[in-house]
């Protein structure tokens, strides 16, 4: 990230400056109506462009290989713009893979809007999303890999269907990072990011991103952030900016640890199957290849002889993995998707009722093996 070189950098500050202030004034009535008509190249009021939340935005983009950014005050707020920023009622969105939950929520709120939507979760190559794509389809919506079962999608397959339909397309790329998958140029035409997770990396601060053309992030920014109101603020910017400083070396250390993890994990008995690009050996070897440039600690395996009490006893016998929901942080996090009753709807979803996930953290892949080895013993 390069260094601050807005005001005050001629003071040799090497951090930008928090503009904790909500509104801006202007020497003339003439400019401030000027630029209040165009609110997202101008400093008028907060809840649209910020100093310190700017160069965010600039740093961003420049990563993902994007001409503009917006960010936001979550991931599901980056989400919302874009969904009901930039959909109508009778419009249709596709969405491809395992997709985060709420933004699936957010799909079946919008139907009381006419909005439509269709999942794709078994099969995601490029002739099923052609074949599910209507006449109203506005948008292709896709995560690549998935977040519970780590599914890899063809990505310049499935967006050369999606142009040749007329039909734009976005994805989710929290758990790649900018770093090691740019969705950008493999056809997507729009990226959002969940900032929470490893390019905030420290578990202190929720934030969401929108990176794209800037035609299209300006019409994001007016259809959608200044409309909705999710509003990432200055001093949420500058922990961020404070993220991104050590993205890369976390990143590598969050692979290096996954990978000892996994090589352990696929060697036990009581794992029936590892879930991670790492872990593929199999038809999508090469997609992977080409399209990642390495990979994060998010991961899941399946437990064999599920049930909720074996899966509950080996969550609970973790103790350097923390039991809590997200990923990307310092700490390792240990989750499932299962619940007393719920093992018929995760099969129709394709999972594995034992599915367990892991966000492996920073602590070191000796620790991490020793605390899942003491799970394992308490099957």
């Amino acid at each position: 990230m390069g260094p601050w070189d807005g005001p005050g950098h001629e003071a040799g500050a090497v951090a930008p400056p928090v503009f904790q202030t909500s509104l801006f004034t202007k020497p003339s009535f003439r400019e401030f109506v000027q630029q209040q008509a165009a609110e997202d190249t101008h400093y008028v009021y907060s809840r649209g462009t910020n100093p310190t939340v700017a160069f965010l935005e600039e740093r961003l983009a420049l990563l993902e290989g994007g001409e503009a950014a917006k960010c936001f005050g979550s991931g599901m707020g980056a989400i919302s713009a874009v969904l009901a920023g930039l959909l109508s009622s009778g419009d249709h969105v596709l969405f491809v893979n395992d997709v985060y939950g709420p933004t699936l929520e957010l799909a079946e709120r919008l139907g009381a809007f006419g909005i439509e939507h269709t999942v794709l979760t078994e099969d995601t190559g490029p002739a099923a999303v052609e074949a599910h794509i209507r006449h109203n389809t506005a948008l292709v919506y896709v995560e690549s890999p998935g977040t519970m079962r780590m599914k890899v999608l063809d990505l310049p397959a499935i967006t050369a269907v999606a142009r040749r339909r007329g039909v734009r397309t976005v994805m989710d790329n929290t758990w790649a990072t900018p770093l090691f998958q740019k969705p950008l140029a493999l056809g997507i035409d729009l990226v959002v990011h969940s900032l929470t997770k490893y390019i905030g990396g420290h578990s202190d601060v929720v934030g969401g991103a929108v990176i794209g053309p800037e035609s299209r992030i300006r019409e994001v920014f007016y259809k959608g952030h200044q409309l909705f109101g999710s509003v990432m603020s200055a001093m949420e910017a500058s922990m961020v900016l404070r993220g991104l400083r050590t993205l890369p070396v976390r990143m590598e250390e969050h692979q290096r640890n996954a990978e000892r993890v996994i090589d352990y994990l696929a060697a036990r008995p009581e794992v029936a199957a590892v879930h991670h690009p790492y872990a593929e050996h199999g038809p999508y070897e090469e997609i992977i290849a080409e399209q990642f440039s390495g990979f994060s600690g998010l991961l899941s395996f399946e437990l064999r002889e599920a049930s909720f009490e074996r899966v509950a006893r080996f969550v609970d016998g973790l103790s350097l993995f923390r039991i809590g929901v997200s990923w990307g942080g310092y700490e390792s996090l240990v989750t499932s998707p299962l619940r007393p009753g719920n093992e018929a709807e995760l099969r129709a979803k394709g999972f594995a009722p034992g599915t367990v996930r892991l966000s492996v953290g920073l602590e070191g892949a000796e620790r991490q093996i020793e605390d899942l080895e003491t799970a394992f013993t308490k099957l």
